[in-house]
C-alpha cells in the first residue's frame, strides 16, 4: 500500500484539535489527552506509515530487547548522600553579608560634609541610620538630606571596590 505523506500531512493540518483526538483513537485503538496539534499530526503520520510501511523485524525486535535488558534503568533517582558526619547536626551561622563592596560593615560611621555641616549615618545590619531616623537605602538618606533625588553612594562619595 502505498502512502502520500505529503496529502496526508496537508489533509491533518486542515483538521480541528477535536477531530485530530478522533483521528489519534482510530489509528492508536486509544484516546490521548494532548491537546498539541503539531504533536498529534505527527504521531498520527508516523502510525500511519508504521502501518503501510510494516512493523519492525523479529531480528530488530530481538535486538532492542537486548538492548533494553542490559541497560541499567532507575525509576527514581539515588538518595543524595548526608554531607554531614554520622549523628552531628550542625545550624549554620547567620554572618551578614553586603553585596555591595561600597557599603563599609555594620557599625561603621559614614560621614560627609554637606552645606557646612557635618553629616554622619550609621551603617546598620539591615540599612541605615541618620538623625535618630532609619532607612533602607543611602539613597533615602541623600533624599531626607537635601530634599530631591540623588543616588545615595554618589553623594557620600563611595566608590567601587572600597576606593574613598
Amino acid at each position: 500500500m502505498q502512502l502520500n505523506v505529503g496529502k496526508k500531512v496537508a489533509a491533518l493540518q486542515e483538521m480541528p484539535v477535536s477531530q485530530l483526538r478522533d483521528r489519534y483513537a482510530e489509528v492508536f485503538g486509544e484516546t490521548t489527552n494532548a491537546r498539541n496539534k503539531q504533536w498529534m499530526v505527527k504521531k498520527i503520520i508516523w502510525r500511519l506509515q508504521s502501518m503501510a510501511e510494516g512493523d519492525l523485524s523479529e531480528r530488530a525486535r530481538a535486538r532492542a530487547m537486548e538492548i533494553a535488558s542490559d541497560a541499567d534503568i532507575r525509576r527514581r533517582p539515588p538518595k543524595a548522600p548526608d554531607p554531614s558526619p554520622e549523628g552531628v547536626k550542625s545550624a549554620p551561622i547567620p554572618v551578614p553579608v553586603s553585596l555591595d563592596n561600597r557599603v563599609p560593615i555594620p557599625g561603621s560611621l559614614i560621614t560627609r560634609e554637606y552645606k557646612g555641616r557635618l553629616l554622619e549615618v550609621l551603617v546598620l545590619d539591615e540599612g541605615f541610620e541618620y538623625a535618630g531616623e532609619k532607612f533602607k537605602s543611602l539613597s533615602g538618606v541623600a533624599k531626607r538630606i537635601t530634599g530631591s533625588h540623588c543616588n545615595g553612594y554618589l553623594f557620600f562619595n563611595l566608590r567601587r571596590g572600597g576606593d574613598q
